[in-house]
């Protein structure tokens, strides 16, 4: 069904059309004319752009979120995404294009519904499918005929058939017959002024021809190009296969930037003089640890899910080591670097440039800073952190006695009241050469110095 598989599956569906309840023919011309409402579950960094995505395409767009103050503040015009302009939203609200709820009792209203709720990692490095499970049985009892639902939130394969599937046939309606299932990955990359949500092209595997047609001609509507595949679980590992790519990648740079930097050489300088080849070699950065929710937290999905069938994915995992290593690594030089310098690092005051994951965003989950800064306390040291995007650390599921800090003043003054500042995210707006000049010691996991053209023996990259 891959390739020109939509123009063949929309001729292959009216093999089902005996016994189906639904004129899907009769659907798909309504949302080729942008007459069916959509629904989208979750407003967070998936869902607002998304739902934004839709209303700009000429959709109705409801939205769902069980946070009920950030509903209020959505339908007041606010994106609460700091990349993300308030005008979007304002706008889509003033045009009739959108508005949100706390109320899933509403779900019985959109013609389509698409899931983005978090799948986040339990204690135990296993799946955590709550909310998708828990968003499933909201829609359960609301699910009608002629209803599309698809999950884009990122899980291993198998799920949307697995978990989903039961739970709404549950409901005596059928899958394929009666509502349409089916999977499309969400590709959101926070920050990139280069690739919003419309111009990234859209995997999409169906439950079913129909689905799959169904779920195409929507996302046809939304973004630049579609990728239709022959399944809901070959697009599940699709997502998987995307951020297991970069994680295996981003270990074997941090691994060689320990192997380098122990023999003296930059490994900075040798990831910028390989990509000048013009094939066989893409250029991936080291740093201190992996951040946001996609990269340190979807191979464990491949893992957990391939036991099942008595396989072990030892490269993964080894991946997995090297990166959740990176910042006791960083630690360990930042300690080194503080006592060359003639202090102690025990006592000592550390400044922490950045607790977003990645630079210019205002995004922190999975943030490696959060992990530098238990580690810095845990050694006896006392830490702040500079954020221009996050002005107070909000409650996470893993740092909790973090949680309140606020983001200090970053001027000449207070840059030399520290032993040590440490580069964790190098984000664009940070005076580098205000913080050379004026700290002790400056320990840099991001290159960001270098890249503003700094040089001074109190660097230390890391």
């Amino acid at each position: 069904m891959v390739g020109a598989a939509v123009a063949r599956q929309e001729r292959e569906m009216s093999a089902d059309r005996a016994v189906n309840t639904v004129d899907v023919a009769e659907l798909l011309a309504k949302i080729r004319a942008r007459e069916i409402r959509v629904g989208i579950i979750g407003l967070g960094y998936v869902g607002v752009p998304l739902a934004l995505t839709a209303a700009r395409a000429g959709f109705r767009v409801l939205g769902f979120d069980i946070n009920a103050p950030r509903v209020e503040r959505l339908n007041g015009g606010e994106s609460l995404i700091k990349h993300i302009p308030d005008s979007l939203v304002s706008d889509a609200i003033r045009e009739g294009r959108f508005d949100a709820t706390a109320d899933f009792a509403r779900l019985g209203e959109p013609d389509a519904i698409l899931i983005c709720v978090p799948t986040p990692l339990t204690k135990h490095q296993e799946p955590d499918l709550s909310y998708v499970e828990n968003t499933a049985r909201a829609i359960a009892p609301r699910l009608r005929p002629g209803q599309i639902v698809v999950l884009e939130s990122t899980t291993y394969p198998g799920t949307t058939d697995e978990i989903l599937k039961p739970i709404f046939e549950e409901t005596g309606l059928r899958s394929g017959r009666d509502f349409f299932l089916a999977f499309s990955p969400e590709r959101e990359d926070p920050g990139n002024p280069d690739f919003g949500t419309s111009v990234i092209p859209k995997v999409v595997g169906g439950d079913g021809p129909d689905a799959l047609a169904l779920a195409d001609a929507l996302y046809s509507q939304l973004v630049v190009r579609t990728v239709p595949v022959s399944s809901t679980a070959t697009a599940e590992a699709v997502k998987l296969t995307e951020n297991i790519f970069r994680a295996v990648n981003i270990a074997l740079v941090n691994e060689l930037k320990v192997v380098y930097g122990a023999m003296g050489i930059d490994v900075w300088e040798v990831i910028d003089a390989a990509k000048t080849k013009p094939f066989g070699f893409m250029p991936f950065y080291p740093g201190p640890g992996l951040g946001g929710h996609c990269i340190p937290i979807d191979p464990f999905y491949l893992t957990w899910k391939a036991r099942e069938y008595d396989i072990a994915t030892r490269f993964i995992e080894l991946a997995g080591q090297i990166n959740t290593r990176m910042p006791y690594y960083v630690v360990d030089k930042l300690a080194e670097a503080v006592d060359r310098s003639g202090r102690a690092f025990t006592g000592s005051r550390v400044l922490v440039l950045g607790v977003a994951y990645k630079k210019n965003v205002d995004d922190m989950r999975e943030s490696p800073s959060l992990k530098l800064m238990e580690l810095i306390e845990a050694r006896g040291a006392e830490v702040d952190y500079h954020d221009p995007y996050i002005p107070e650390i909000p409650r996470t599921r893993k740092h909790a006695d973090l949680m309140g800090r606020r983001s200090v003043a970053l001027d000449a003054a207070a840059v030399s009241r520290y032993d040590a500042v440490l580069i964790a995210t190098d984000h664009d707006n940070v005076d580098y050469r205000l913080v050379v000049e004026n700290a002790a010691v400056v320990v840099d996991t991001r290159n960001a110095c270098a890249r503003a053209g700094l040089s001074d023996p109190r660097i230390v990259k890391a």
